[in-house]
């Protein structure tokens, strides 16, 4: 066995350390493998398949490498390929290339034709087509991509989990109706007696139904391989572990590789619990922790460990590094997002290898403004999740339209888009009435005289044809802060986002990019020609990329990359962690992984950037960032946090905890009837950072901390 390392150091120069050596020799049986950030998790998966094929002589064919993504298969190819030139390769792929072979197998075999609906072996009629379909036929009304976005992700998620259809109506919805709009799409692709549509998640549903209800097709992949192997097992759904437990019930030869503080995507399924009752599962599991982390300098290190160790729900690890130190962890707070950016682009203006460097982003909106200034400058960039639907978003489409209706306030077909986007509270009915009457002139007064109004929508409308003769005048920046105020865009938005479920916030911050955006520009061609070039840059940032780029990604999308420089921006209360994300202990755990894994992105230096204000209002830091900023200096952090509670414990004294009263989070609940000690009986109707509770005869909203702190509410 020594010979075998010892052969590969000499011929690759890779020596393995004592824990990486025993993950290869542990070949039999179920083994899961706790591999840290940086601690060498592909080269001993490589090591442990050529050590299979040349010490233990299996066949490579008999091998599975399971992969989370095409990415990441070719990698591992590439790889093998290079360490074991004189083999023949072993079957990389995804989970969904070897769950569509079993459907396939499962389908033909049960006479059932199919045709897939998602990908690129879609035609016209696709899951997108037909979510918009249904979602018109259940809401009345039509859906935006964000809309379609969200309801494609429930139904991924309803479909990874396992959840059956019947009950889909009752687990808890995005929006009201997505469970009926889910049933109804899954009802119409099965309606067929001999036919089905097939989408990515129904290759996962009907390979696992297969594998448990066929015995002789689960023979046949059962008998392919003798050993398997899975990689990013934290970003495994349930459907994805229950066809690899299928798959290894004979042998039980199955190595599986993961870190479950870097599970990041349980919004789209990812089961990590089940890593977690790895043991329940699998009796006779060998468990190994790889540790040490080969990429990161020493204070990089142990300050992410110390980060991540605040996650009670894990394995305890504790992961170290021979690495010497480096730049000490640079945490910058600015005065707005402008002078952040003016920050971040000198920075790189002085970057002879961009390559290496990263600016990372919880949401891809972060990323337009940085696209906008490093075109403008000249500055080569490359875009690992390229957001060019940004550019097609349905608010800029809504924005232009605004916009192009100032250059004819006649065009009624421009109107008809945009007046249901003006607060004022008309019917889609009454839009199809004015577009069928026969009247011409200012669509204002038209839509006036047609369709009968309230004074008050009349007055809107007088006040917003009034608008519209100025706004020829105007700088785009102008225009859309008179879109967004005056022609009351900012207040439909808000009152779509409530009734969809979705982040205001979020919609707010695209309103906010292009008004950045605007801000040199003189005209409203000029505004419309600039975002037809950023829109082609992020193109060409994406598919034909500098050589020597910065990358901008998101968090999510950082993962398993690494360069010797790291910017993290925006970290602002409410944007890591979400408000969500303070909503639960889980989804607070899972937005704390996110941020290890881009600390944990970063070779020498880590620079963690938040801002003062924005607009005016006064941002406060992440929590996380104030975690962090506590580990590097605790005594500054432990003096500044008594500095900032210090006025509130004044204020509180004298004040009772009521011993009844709600003192755990977790007991907090949506529909939960309490009793206020002030207020009375009421009904929770909202948690985050504040609670919002209906009594009697009002709405309140308390500071959540404050009333667990003292216990003001108490179950009824």
């Amino acid at each position: 066995m020594s010979h075998f390392f010892e052969r590969k150091k000499e011929e690759l120069g890779i020596a393995l350390n004592k824990v990486q050596q025993q993950a290869v020799l542990e070949t039999e049986g179920p083994l899961l493998l706790l591999a840290c950030p940086g601690s060498g998790k592909t080269t001993t998966m490589i090591m442990r398949i050529g050590y299979l094929i040349e010490e233990k002589n299996i066949s490579p064919k008999r091998i599975k490498a399971i992969t989370f993504s095409r990415a990441s298969a070719a990698d591992m190819r590439t790889r093998f390929e290079r360490f074991f030139p004189h083999l023949p390769s072993v079957e990389f792929s995804t989970i969904h290339s070897l769950a569509f072979m079993i459907t396939r197998a499962y389908l033909e075999k049960n006479g059932m034709n199919y045709e897939l609906i998602e990908g690129k072996g879609s035609h016209q009629f696709n899951k997108q087509s037909l979510l918009k379909r249904l979602y018109k036929d259940v809401l009345k009304d039509d859906s935006t991509d964000d809309e379609l976005a969200t309801i494609s992700t429930f139904i991924s998620g309803l479909k990874n989990k396992l959840i059956p259809v019947d009950d889909w109506e009752t687990v808890e919805q995005p929006f009201k109706d997505a469970g009926l709009i889910a049933k109804k799409y899954e009802q119409h692709k099965t309606k067929q007696a001999h036919f089905i549509y097939v989408d990515f998640d129904d290759m996962l549903v009907l390979a696992e139904k297969a594998l448990r209800v066929d015995d002789e097709l689960a023979d046949a992949f059962r008998g392919r391989f003798d050993y398997l192997l899975t990689d990013e097992s934290q970003d495994t759904s349930l459907v994805q572990h229950m066809i690899v437990e299928h798959l290894v019930a004979y042998h039980g030869n199955l190595c599986v590789v993961a870190d479950d503080d870097q599970s990041i995507y349980t919004w789209r399924g990812a089961d990590p619990t089940y890593l977690l009752e790895f043991k329940k599962v699998y009796p006779d599991a060998k468990i190994l922790k790889m540790e040490q982390n080969y990429r990161s300098s020493k204070q990089i290190v142990e300050t992410a460990e110390k980060f991540i160790q605040r996650n009670r729900d894990r394995y305890p690890k504790k992961m170290f590094t021979k690495n010497k130190q480096a730049h000490p962890i640079q945490l910058k707070r600015v005065r707005d997002p402008k002078e952040q950016l003016d920050y971040v682009i000198y920075e790189l203006l002085s970057e002879e290898n961009l390559k290496d460097v990263a600016v990372l982003f919880r949401n891809n909106a972060s990323s337009t403004l940085y696209v906008s200034e490093l075109h403008r400058r000249g500055i080569p960039f490359y875009m690992k999740d390229a957001d060019d639907k940004f550019f097609s978003h349905w608010i800029i489409e809504d924005i232009l339209n605004f916009m192009r209706l100032s250059f004819n306030t006649e065009r009624k077909d421009i109107f008809a888009k945009i007046v249901l986007k003006m607060n004022l509270f008309v019917s889609r009915n009454m839009v199809t009435k004015f577009q069928n009457a026969n009247t011409s002139g200012n669509v204002f007064d038209a839509f006036i005289q047609t369709v009968p109004l309230k004074s008050r929508q009349v007055k809107k409308l007088q006040d917003y044809k009034k608008g519209y003769e100025v706004i020829p005048e105007m700088r785009p920046m102008r225009v859309i802060q008179l879109i967004r105020q005056d022609l009351g865009y900012e207040a439909a938005l808000k009152s779509r986002a409530e009734k969809f479920g979705y982040r205001f916030d979020h919609l707010n911050e695209i309103l906010d990019t292009l008004e950045n955006i605007a801000m040199p520009l003189r005209t409203m061609i000029e505004f419309a020609e600039r975002l037809k070039e950023l829109e082609e840059a992020v193109k060409n940032a994406k598919f034909n990329p500098s050589e020597n780029a910065v990358t901008l990604s998101t968090f999510h999308s950082a993962k398993g990359l690494e360069f010797e420089r790291v910017f993290m921006i925006d970290l602002q209360k409410g944007m890591i962690p979400s408000e969500e994300d303070e909503q639960d202990v889980r989804t607070l755990e899972e937005a704390r992984r996110l941020f290890y894994v881009g600390m944990t992105r970063a070779k020498k230096r880590l620079e963690l950037l938040s801002y003062r204000e924005d607009d005016g209002k006064k941002k406060e830091d992440s929590r996380f960032l104030n975690e962090v900023r506590g580990i590097l200096n605790p005594a500054q952090a432990a003096e500044e946090h008594k500095k900032r509670v210090a006025p509130k414990q004044v204020k509180r004294k004298g004040v009772q905890v009521n011993p009844k009263g709600i003192q755990n989070r977790n007991e907090l609940s949506v529909g939960l009837e309490i009793l206020h000690r002030v207020f009375g009986k009421g009904k929770i109707l909202s948690i985050g950072g504040k609670v919002k509770i209906q009594f009697e005869n009002e709405q309140k909203e308390f500071d959540t901390a404050t009333i667990l702190q003292f216990g003001f509410i108490e179950k009824v």
